[in-house]
């Protein structure tokens, strides 16, 4: 029988908290025996037992805090050895080069969007407040107050959550005739004003998904968690569709916290409106889990995707911590609009339909704690795995 447990170690600080689930302990006492490689535990009724990663090792003797939650099970700290954090996976910037023929893929279907596209120029955009900056820092009119950044031909324009191509007349639209995102901002009427942002929609010739949207007449925006792109060379290699929400959304996370000391986000739709609230808390967590066969919870299963490995009985992700609140259907609206006037919260925008996946993804994670691990100052707790 398999030990249900969850260690989340923390590598910065070599430390980790163990928690061995309730449905796992039979009746008390029980007797626990930790090893660097292994746990047991072992009651009147029955043995458990649980074999760890080869990545993580533990320290028998530094076990402390030891205390049983109702509903949770045995609570205690250790310090453990584990890898050097991790890395991500890797950013645009870094995988996209220049002079280099990339295949694009819609990620839900698999559908190749574009054969053999090579970049003459592959740029990071400005941030988002780099117009205002112009005006602080200039003493002469904003030159480019008028303009926009558009990719020229075989240019590829880098962005927070998108990238931007130019197509020229290859686009599919679902609508004629293109209007663009400028014309559709600025409709008066609600009801033009969903029509425009339909006829901008850039949708998957295969199963519809939403893969981004026209911004003018020749360029395209591309959201980095609706489209893969790989090397001509290689070949498409299936990836789960919460698995990679996960990880690019992730990666957006640990992007900004790292290079603007910004650790608020704000998810919002292409619809304008906010879906989450999002805190990053750790990003150098190595989370080992095991439900055990005897468990009681529930393995969830996820746009086609168990959330359980399929590997063995013990599964080793990278992952972030994040707390979040909920926006959908006028949710914590006070603490959205305060974050919405904070210059320390970074927005984040997705399709409405990954937000909504998003926040699927984060319910469950959340539901897969023990009771006591769910809630921090009043925001949920979750894990984005890698």
């Amino acid at each position: 029988m398999a030990a249900a447990l969850l260690l989340e170690v923390r590598r910065r600080t070599q430390s980790a908290l163990l928690v061995i689930r309730e449905a796992n302990l039979g009746s008390l006492p029980v007797d626990i025996s930790i090893t660097s490689a292994s746990l047991e535990v072992r009651s009147r009724e029955a043995c458990a037992a649980a074999t760890l990663p080869a990545e993580v090792r533990v320290a028998p003797s530094s076990c402390r805090g030891l205390q049983y939650l109702p509903g949770d099970g045995l609570h205690l700290r250790l310090q453990v050895q584990a890898g050097p954090d991790a890395k991500l996976v890797s950013t645009l910037s870094e995988s996209l080069k220049p002079q280099k023929s990339y295949v694009f893929y819609c990620q839900s279907c698999g559908d190749i969007i574009r054969k053999e596209w090579k970049f003459l120029r592959v740029l990071p955009l400005p941030s988002e407040n780099w117009s205002a900056l112009v005006e602080e820092w200039c003493c002469h009119p904003n030159p480019f107050v008028r303009s926009t950044l558009h990719p020229q031909k075989d240019d590829c324009f880098l962005g927070d959550t998108f990238f931007l191509l130019n197509l020229g007349n290859e686009l599919h639209v679902p609508g004629s005739p293109l209007c663009s995102s400028e014309t559709g901002h600025h409709t008066s009427q609600s009801g033009s004003t969903l029509k425009s942002r339909e006829n901008t929609r850039v949708i998957c010739k295969r199963c519809k998904t939403m893969l981004g949207e026209t911004v003018s007449s020749e360029t395209t925006k591309y959201y980095v968690t609706e489209v893969i792109i790989r090397p001509s060379e290689e070949g498409f290699s299936t990836i789960s569709r919460s698995q990679f929400v996960q990880s690019m959304i992730a990666q957006c996370l640990v992007e900004f916290s790292s290079a603007k000391s910004t650790f608020r986000f704000s998810i919002k739709g292409d619809d304008g409106k906010v879906y989450i609230l999002i805190w990053l808390l750790n990003s150098d967590t190595l989370l080992v889990e095991s439900l055990g066969s005897s468990s009681s919870h529930s393995v969830f299963t996820l746009f086609g995707d168990t959330l359980r490995p399929d590997s063995g009985p013990v599964g080793t992700w990278n992952a972030v911590k994040v707390l979040y609140q909920p926006c959908i259907k006028s949710r914590n609206k006070d603490l959205a609009d305060a974050w919405e006037n904070d210059i320390g919260v970074h927005p984040l925008t997705f399709p409405s339909e990954t937000c909504l996946e998003l926040l699927l993804i984060l319910g469950l994670s959340s539901t897969s704690l023990p009771p006591s691990l769910r809630y921090m100052n009043s925001f949920q707790v979750a894990f984005l795995k890698m």
